[in-house]
């Protein structure tokens, strides 16, 4: 070959590595675990149902009196901006107090925030010590419910999951929530 056809292929081959637009930057790479839930309506959500679909994920619960009112409010957020863009993702909330919020109480909870529930499921349906393991195994993240008080402690971020049901980022669900960059890894992941 002769160099200069080896130079135009080289620089080629840069330019098109440095213009893949279908990665994100840094990837977790969490592999979530399999799970099958019920939702705010009383229907199970499987990984399985989740598969080939991008994903944002939080951890909430009804009771919570700090964090999880505003994680919703942006949520709810994220979820108008998405609708926007015509991006086809779901928003999945896992609650952290099973034992309390039931569907019909994520449904009361939910309705505060005028929340669309065609792209967005309310998970409960399992016991405390299987959320806890659930958020330590695939999310890397703590979830506890002390003895002796309503509240539990868990992360405030929002994950987003590529369609092999893998975590790939996570970012702050309750304040400078990053819209501009979870919408442009949404269509990176979606490509």
């Amino acid at each position: 070959m002769c160099p200069k056809v080896l130079i135009c292929v080289t620089i080629l081959l840069i330019i098109t590595g440095c213009g893949n637009s279908t990665t994100i930057k840094d990837p977790l790479n969490f592999e979530i675990q399999s799970f099958q839930f019920t939702n705010q309506n009383g229907e199970s959500v499987s990984l399985d149902d989740l598969k080939g679909q991008v994903w944002v994920a939080d951890f909430i619960f009804t009771n919570c009196e700090t964090v999880c009112p505003p994680m919703t409010a942006h949520m709810k957020e994220l979820q108008s901006k998405a609708k926007a863009e015509d991006l086809d993702v779901r928003m999945v909330s896992f609650s952290v107090d099973p034992k309390v919020d039931t569907p019909e109480k994520l449904k009361e909870f939910a309705a505060n925030y005028s929340i669309t529930y065609d792209n967005w499921d309310f998970l409960t349906g399992y016991e405390q010590k299987e959320i806890e393991d659930f958020a330590m195994e695939s999310f890397k993240t703590i979830v506890q419910k002390p003895q002796d008080s309503d509240q539990v402690i868990h992360v405030s971020n929002f994950y987003l999951i590529d369609k092999n049901g893998v975590i790939m980022k996570d970012y702050s669900g309750v304040t400078d929530t990053p819209y501009d960059q979870i919408i442009a890894d949404i269509k990176t992941l979606s490509k």
